[in-house]
């Protein structure tokens, strides 16, 4: 009895000793920027994947548990997670990680936001009154980010914090010298003009110089319908796209129906970490954003 009583003993602290500091990412790209940072003194759990919409996911149990034990949590904001993220942490009951604590930090309050409405109004479709939330499509917005989370990572694991500053600069030094390489890369997409399946990709667009001109969706959220679709291959003779670009986690019978009325190639983008087989980290998922845009283009 006490030989068994000794290994629970040992067991419980050789877990506790390896889990760290325990965060929370509520999407896939800040679970790896978590990584990246952290390193193994940080303990990660992601709440959506890459071939999920982020504005529509269950607060499961299992969800619901991860955030009542984490110490840190980090979210993108700007509504993006309004339809689910507000009841996970009332159901969580961690005080640690409601916002305006410690624990709890929102990426797209770091960044300077696209898309702010100048008049808010659901007829609109899923307009977003913060702004446009998919900010991580900036490689530079990442930069921003990464320095906010380090810092909050010092602030809750001060012990660790040399780690968490060598890993940043470490990071920061691997991230720059990337965009340079991935800004070179994507001369050839400045001006191309584009139909996106949502209004997700702007933040790409408007750091690779990408022109859109229509949306599958007739409105922001809203399912593209055969007269919409109708209306827009109408309109390409005059606005002239090279490209259809959706997100991988994007129905893509709409990017379909007129890629093959209208001629054009389809890019379709991993959008995320772990949206594609190649993008398994931040770094591979701008490599392959910018290789599918190319690819699509010649």
């Amino acid at each position: 009895m006490m030989r068994w009583l000794i290994l629970a003993v040992c067991a419980s602290f050789s877990l506790s000793a390896q889990a760290g500091l325990r965060a929370v990412a509520c999407e896939p790209e800040w679970g790896a920027l978590l990584g990246e940072l952290g390193g193994d003194k940080v303990s990660i759990y992601t709440a959506t994947t890459a071939q999920q919409d982020p504005h529509h996911i269950q607060a499961r149990p299992s969800l619901i548990a991860a955030v009542r034990n984490a110490d840190l949590l980090v979210c993108t904001g700007a509504e993006l997670e309004t339809g689910w993220l507000p009841l996970l942490l009332r159901q969580s009951g961690n005080a640690a990680v409601q916002p305006g604590k410690p624990g709890y930090l929102e990426a797209a309050a770091l960044v300077q936001r696209l898309e702010v409405p100048t008049r808010f109004d659901r007829a609109d479709g899923d307009v977003h009154a913060a702004g446009n939330p998919h900010i991580h499509l900036d490689a530079r917005n990442i930069l921003l980010v990464a320095e906010a989370v380090s810092q909050r990572l010092v602030t809750l694991d001060a012990g660790n914090a040399g780690v968490y500053q060598s890993r940043l600069a470490d990071f920061s030094r691997r991230w720059r010298s990337a965009m340079q390489r991935w800004e070179r890369e994507a001369t050839p997409l400045r001006g191309v003009a584009i139909v996106v399946h949502h209004r997700d990709l702007a933040y790409l667009q408007n750091w690779l110089g990408l022109r859109e001109v229509g949306t599958l969706e007739p409105k922001p959220g809203v399912e593209p319908s055969s007269a919409h679709l109708a209306g827009l291959l109408a309109s390409l003779p005059t606005q002239r796209p090279q490209l259809i670009v959706r997100a991988a986690y994007n129905d893509g019978r709409a990017a379909e129906w007129l890629s093959a009325r209208a001629r054009l190639p389809v890019a379709v983008l991993p959008f995320t970490v772990g949206g594609s087989p190649r993008a398994g980290d931040l770094f591979a998922l701008f490599d392959d954003t910018i290789a599918t845009l190319l690819t699509a283009l010649r």
